[in-house]
């Protein structure tokens, strides 16, 4: 059991250094090659440091097989699954951003880099496609596996790793809605032995946030905003999510199989 909880600690530390030193590195580049700047980083350099923080991640934990990547799942033609994590995946972004709106506030302190960052014009190649692969490998493929070793209760290991998800985004406003998230990618693992249907459903809640921000991209924007101030609207639109949402959720049930 010491042996697995060490495990843990090493791949967060680990990826966490690796971001760190990413990001230690866009910064030394852009002062060396553009001195004028006088150590504000640009945008385009923090996109950079992030897709190769990912990038490094996913060779890290594969060439160490910290993590186990495994074409049986692939092998079983699991494409309904992937449609209706795509789904399911849509059906939350109303939801979740309603109980957001309901929460008390919390600090957003990362809320300029990300601004900028989904206003970048690559950054949808680094937080679309090579975030979701890198993280669920981390947190699913590693972290998750390895806990759910040590818990004789999935739902223990499960919760566990949904916390660390959470608190790893180092960013208090983002906590609710990835502590959700890793519950639900959690038990996608769980159920399949593989980080696929995660890896789609975290594809695809990344894209629409993606697509969302570029087309209403002040951050203070509400649900009531974007439907005219009509509160009316703003509950359809919540019934209609889960409406997507819910039935999703049960198809998954009956079809994630490991």
């Amino acid at each position: 059991m010491k042996k697995g909880i060490i495990n843990i600690i090493v791949y967060v530390v680990v990826f966490l250094a690796i971001q760190l030193a990413c990001q230690s590195a866009a910064n030394g580049l852009q002062a060396l090659l553009h001195p004028e700047t006088k150590g504000d980083i640009s945008f385009t350099a923090i996109v950079i440091a992030f897709a190769l923080s990912a990038i490094i991640s996913i060779a890290v934990f594969l060439l160490l097989r910290w993590a186990e990547v495994s074409p049986n799942y692939l092998r079983t033609r699991p494409w309904a699954v992937c449609c209706w994590c795509a789904l399911a995946s849509i059906g939350t972004f109303v939801p979740s951003i309603f109980i957001q709106e309901h929460l008390p506030e919390l600090p957003n302190i990362s809320e300029d880099l990300f601004n900028g960052i989904l206003l970048n014009r690559w950054g949808y190649v680094t937080v679309g496609l090579l975030v979701p692969i890198a993280e669920e490998l981390v947190f699913r493929g590693a972290v998750l596996r390895e806990l759910l070793r040590l818990c004789s209760r999935h739902w223990t290991a499960i919760l566990l790793s949904a916390l660390i998800f959470a608190l790893i985004h180092g960013n208090p406003a983002q906590m609710p809605h990835a502590f959700v998230m890793g519950l639900l990618l959690g038990w996608m693992y769980w159920r399949t032995d593989s980080i696929l249907p995660g890896v789609v459903f975290h594809w695809v809640n990344n894209s629409v946030a993606y697509v969302m921000y570029n087309i209403y991209p002040d951050p203070t924007l509400q649900l009531a905003d974007i439907f005219g101030g009509s509160q009316r609207a703003v509950i359809s639109a919540l019934a209609f999510s889960l409406c997507i949402l819910l039935p999703s959720l049960y198809q998954l049930y009956l079809r994630l199989r490991k």
